[in-house]
This record gives C-alpha cells, sequence and structure tokens, in this order.
C-alpha cells in the first residue's frame, strides 16, 4: 500500500532528513505537509533506544513535530552507512540537517561531498549562529538567539528585567526560513539544472523577526524598550481590564480612536487635548490607558468585543488555549485536525495555516515509530533483499 501523501503540492520531491529536536523539524514539516516524500533518518547507535533529543516519541511535541513523514535507521559513523546515505542522495532532492556546522563535514555529509554525487541537490543547513564565523561552533538554543538577537530586550514590563517569548520563536523561524530557501533553490533549479546550499540561523531569524524594531535602529538609531502589553507606536493599543477578565483593544489613526471612545462611552477624550493628536496620545498613553481601563472594568469581556467590533474597532478577548481552540472561528477554520492511524490513538495536531485551492493539506499519516519503513524505502530506493539483509546484520541499519 503506497505511502498516503499530505498533499500532491510537493509530491515530485524526495527530502532526507537529518534533523533534530526542533528548527530542523520544523523545517521538514513544512515540507512533509504539503506531499513531499520525506524520509526521516533515525540515528542507529548503541544507546540510541530509539530515542533522540525532544521529548519522547510518543509525545505531543514530538508527534507534532513528524507527522506525513516515513522513518529508516542508519549509523552513519559506519563507513557503510555514509555508503548508504549516499546512494539515498544520489537519488533525493532535499537534504536537511541542523547539526552544529563541523559535525556534518566530519560524517562527511556536508553539501560539497554531496553535490558530487548528486549537483541537482538542494542542501538545506540550519545552525545556532551561523556556518562560519566567530560563533560557529558554538551550540544553538533558541533562548539564546531570543537574547542575542534583541527580542528579549523588547519582551516584557518595563523596569522587570529581559523576558523570552512564550514560545520557541528563534527555532520555528529559523525552520520556517529554511523551508522558504529551500523551496526558492527548487524553483531556481528548474532554471539553472543546479541545486545550491541553503543556510540559516536561530541568530538570523530571530534578527529578521524584529522587522520594524530593527530598522528603528538602522534608520533612526532608535533604540526599542521593553512596553509590556503597549503597542510601541499605535496608541491607545494594549490590554484592558473588563469587569471578567481582559480585552485587547487597538487602534490606529484619529478615526478609529474617535470610535472606540464613542463606542467606551467617553467622547470628551476625542478634544481632551492630552489625547487629540497621535503624539499627545503617546506622550500621556498611561494616563489615556487607565481613563479607558476604568470605563473597560465596567462591562464583562464578551459585551466589549461585540460592541467594540460593531463600532469597527479592533479588539479581542485573551484566550488561554484551551479557550483559543473552543472559540467559534478557530473550530471553523479546521485547524486542529486529527491524524489517521491504525492503532486508534488519538492523535490531534495542528495543521498548516494556509489554504491552497486545488493541492490542500492534511493530516495524512502519523509519526512513524523508531526505523519504522527501513526496509520499504531502502526497496525504494533499488536495494536489493539480501542487500538489505546484510546491512541490518552489520547493525549499519
Amino acid at each position: 500500500m503506497p505511502f498516503p501523501r499530505a498533499s500532491q503540492a510537493l509530491s515530485r520531491f524526495t527530502v532526507l532528513d537529518l534533523t533534530r529536536v526542533r528548527s530542523g523539524p520544523t523545517c521538514v514539516r513544512q515540507l512533509a505537509d504539503w506531499g513531499a516524500n520525506v524520509i526521516k533518518i533515525d540515528a542507529l547507535l548503541e544507546d540510541s533506544g530509539g530515542e533522540q533529543p525532544g521529548g519522547p516519541r510518543q509525545g505531543s511535541d514530538f508527534q507534532n513535530l513528524h507527522r506525513n513523514k516515513r522513518a529508516m535507521t542508519l549509523n552513519l559513523k559506519d563507513p557503510k552507512g555514509l555508503e548508504v546515505f549516499k546512494r539515498l542522495a544520489e537519488q533525493a532532492d532535499v537534504v536537511v540537517e541542523n547539526f552544529r556546522p563541523d559535525v556534518k563535514a566530519k560524517l562527511g555529509i556536508d553539501y560539497e561531498s554531496l553535490r558530487k554525487v548528486n549537483p541537482r541537490i538542494v542542501y538545506g543547513s540550519i545552525s545556532g549562529f551561523g556556518q562560519d564565523g566567530p560563533y560557529h561552533k558554538r551550540p544553538g538554543f533558541d533562548q539564546i538567539a531570543q537574547g542575542m538577537g534583541g527580542l528579549m530586550s523588547i519582551t516584557g514590563a518595563p523596569g522587570q528585567g529581559p523576558m523570552r517569548v512564550g514560545i520557541p520563536v528563534a527555532d520555528l523561524t529559523a525552520g520556517l526560513f529554511c523551508a522558504i530557501g529551500i523551496l526558492t533553490a527548487l524553483l531556481e533549479r528548474d532554471v539553472s539544472g543546479e541545486g545550491q546550499w541553503v543556510q540559516t540561523s536561530l541568530l538570523q531569524a530571530q534578527i529578521f523577526m524584529l522587522d520594524f524594531q530593527a530598522s528603528r535602529w538602522l534608520m533612526e538609531k532608535d533604540v526599542a524598550k521593553q512596553a509590556g502589553n503597549n503597542h510601541p507606536t499605535s496608541i491607545p493599543t494594549g490590554v484592558f481590564k473588563t469587569s471578567d477578565g481582559y480585552i485587547n483593544i487597538a487602534t490606529t489613526g484619529g478615526r478609529i480612536w474617535e470610535r472606540c471612545a464613542q463606542a467606551i462611552g467617553a467622547p470628551e477624550l476625542v478634544t481632551n487635548p492630552d489625547y487629540a493628536t497621535a503624539p499627545a496620545r503617546s506622550k500621556n498613553r498611561d494616563a489615556l490607558n487607565e481613563a479607558i481601563g476604568r470605563l473597560t472594568e465596567k462591562k464583562p469581556t464578551e459585551t466589549w468585543v461585540k460592541e467594540l467590533n460593531e463600532a469597527g474597532v479592533p479588539c479581542g478577548p485573551i484566550y488561554s488555549i484551551d479557550q483559543m481552540f473552543d472559540d467559534a472561528q478557530v473550530k471553523h477554520l479546521g485547524i486542529a485536525q486529527h491524524v489517521p492511524n491504525d492503532e486508534n490513538r488519538h492523535i490531534q495536531l495542528v495543521g498548516q495555516p494556509v489554504t491552497l485551492s486545488r493541492t490542500p493539506s492534511k493530516m495524512a499519516a502519523r509519526p512513524p515509530e523508531f526505523g519504522e519503513q527501513t526496509e520499504e524505502v531502502l526497496a525504494e530506493f533499488g536495494f536489493a533483499k539480501d542487500e538489505i539483509a546484510e546491512l541490518r546484520q552489520r547493525k549499519v541499519v
């Protein structure tokens, strides 16, 4: 029975997945979710026990990162294992890894080595700090990148010290950027006929994600600081207490501010000289926030969401994660999806946030068990039964 594909969009591409932990698997998940033939290479080492960094195989984290893939085992430290991998790479389109830069060269699976056996290979690499430079041998970790990339200096309330973001944003964005780079290289290959090396790092991804906060420094030499829930430029925008919780209110421009003041029952705030212009609102934002907060505390969140939306003022409740998945619009979008599996296990994961009209993505297959499709994959790549048996006997696979 052929392996089910999550989509037809990338079904012509074969990807060898050497990634671990989060940034690399995030990259490859994008390719798998759009139907690429992804083969996860599980490291066959005496002490591996079928586990890898990133939590137990049956845990929600691993399941989320490795759906829609197949897996085979391979000992890349054995010369025969390297030979097997190069035979796979000879027919593959993409290799993705997130080892430290020096590791892949020691193993003989670096880009220069693989392009000799397949000049069309697109080789994706994610590192902590880059493939070269003064920090290239340092191990990468998301929180380190958040700190060095400037994010923690602008996150959290003023005066409370640096604060990490609640998700591994450097890992996740590095993975996404690597996937974009790989897809770009595959498109270019259609013209040139040649593959290339796609590189990104947690540090680069984090700096890119600073976006306008980075450009404020580069263009204006303005160093952004922590602002808590206050938006740095659109005022008033922030979190306001209601009678039963909290609400986000966002105003951009004078007209929305006027509608907001009317909706909360305080039209006099618009003509108050302290709040009449954007510079005035910026200068007096704390007093303005207090004035708004005294009014929003009088009604429950649901009422404010209804009234402010009717007035054309951007707003929304602040959900816990369980409340978010219970929201009517979230349910309508169908982003929480069940993963089919023969074991009747409950596997529900977050699907792709992008919809394609003809070749949509879906949850087609549960994450593979350790080396689950080893024989199947090797046979597809032209290995004979006796070759596979010998590889097993020698503990190469």
